[in-house]
């Protein structure tokens, strides 16, 4: 019974810790600069201003109550020193343009790896000299369950949701081509609950409630991390290029989970698989963006018909079930091959509209739908548009 009602003084803190409103502030900061990118693309925006902010807490909540369950049980535990660096740390990775740092694999790895050099004699005083002496005494064994888990999540995270919501931009090719690209933006944050050892924060705050457990005192506290995401896709469909970066990510995860063990019997074998898990994320980001930039562009302008690089939520468009990467071949029977062209024929009948298409498998299939007065941009489909076309839109 004390260890619930503890856990749920627990779940409250999660409010107190900064992290929490440090993430809503830099999601709502890329969410404004996502939005004035789409502006200057495609003169509207392509989704809500609050889009980074509806994955921030789902699903991530959900791993993190999952993750829960094995911090607590397996006994994982933070010296408060050791909070205060990770959070340094988050907020010293978290850019303004991007979230491409904010993985676990940097987080508690850079942590882990500073915690293990900072001298044992370093001078402070007070508050500072308690937090340096809590990182002098990092629990390696607890920090390297706490990376494989959260790699794990990462991993899972980045293949099942960082292809959701991609931002479509138009870019120049070092030829001076319109190319179109997809943007994978996301942070998610996993609140995991570990435990704090000795009277922890009851040291500052009299208030603060603890338990005994095994003759030791213990406090709980939900610690808000943020595992952030950014990738670039050029060369293939966003949703494929971004599901095989998360499938590495994941097995980067598994690998971590399986040295794990050896830091039990070699603690300073955390820090190895510290030092492994940075050098291996690395290695998978900069290999992923080397091969899309090296690979053909996929939304470029083709000889016949105008590939779909994006459309806008709720539009007709979407409601014709129309997919990215798709290549409309015909509007109401007649051919095309640039956007003009696709404008005009879409005049052709303005109460109703039929697509012949070739889907990603390059099999054709025919859409059709009426359209209404009042609609949005009509059919609400982007394209990328070559240098002799007009500035890009919706259409």
């Amino acid at each position: 019974m004390e260890l619930i009602t503890e856990g749920l003084h627990g779940i409250g803190r999660f409010f107190m810790h900064p992290l929490t409103y440090f993430f809503i502030m830099v999601a709502c900061f890329v969410g404004h600069a996502r939005v004035k990118r789409e502006r200057t693309y495609f003169h509207t925006r392509v989704f809500d201003f609050v889009l980074e902010l509806q994955y921030l807490f789902f699903p991530g909540v959900v791993i993190g109550v999952i993750a829960s369950l094995v911090t607590v049980f397996a006994g994982v535990y933070m010296p408060i020193g050791v909070i205060v660096l990770l959070s340094l740390i988050t907020v010293l990775l978290s850019g303004p343009w991007t979230f491409r740092w904010l993985s676990p694999a940097y987080v508690i790895g850079f942590t882990m790896v500073i915690a293990f050099f900072i001298p044992e004699r370093a001078e402070a005083n007070g508050l500072l000299q308690k937090w340096l002496v809590d990182i002098q005494e990092t629990p390696l064994i607890s920090m390297a369950i706490l990376l494989a888990l959260l790699l794990l999540a990462e991993g899972y995270l980045i293949w099942k949701f960082g292809g959701k919501g991609t931002s479509p931009a138009i870019l120049k090719s070092k030829r001076g081509f319109s190319i179109g690209a997809h943007f994978s933006q996301k942070l998610w944050g996993v609140p995991v609950m570990v435990l704090i050892p000795g009277e922890g924060m009851a040291k500052l705050l009299s208030w603060w409630p603890t338990f005994s457990l095994q003759d030791q005192t213990f406090s709980l506290l939900l610690v808000p991390f943020g595992i952030g995401f950014f990738q670039k896709v050029q060369g293939m469909l966003p949703a494929d290029s971004i599901a095989n970066t998360g499938k590495r990510v994941l097995g980067l995860g598994v690998v971590v989970a399986v040295l794990t063990p050896i830091a039990f019997f070699y603690p300073l074998a955390s820090v190895f698989i510290a030092s492994l898990a940075i050098l291996m994320r690395e290695f998978i980001s900069t290999g992923q963006r080397l091969s899309d930039e090296n690979a053909p562009f996929f939304f470029s302008k083709r000889e016949k018909g105008l590939v779909i690089l994006g459309f806008i939520p709720k539009s007709p468009a979407e409601k014709m079930d129309l997919k990215v990467g798709e290549v409309i071949l015909k509007v109401n029977g007649a051919s095309i091959s640039d956007v003009n062209e696709f404008y005009r024929a879409l005049q052709l009948n303005r109460a109703y509209c039929k697509l012949e298409v070739n889907d990603v498998n390059g099999e054709v299939r025919f859409v059709q739908r009426a359209l209404y007065d009042g609609e949005h941009h009509e059919l609400g489909v982007l394209f990328v548009q070559s240098h002799q076309d007009r500035e890009p839109e919706a259409v």
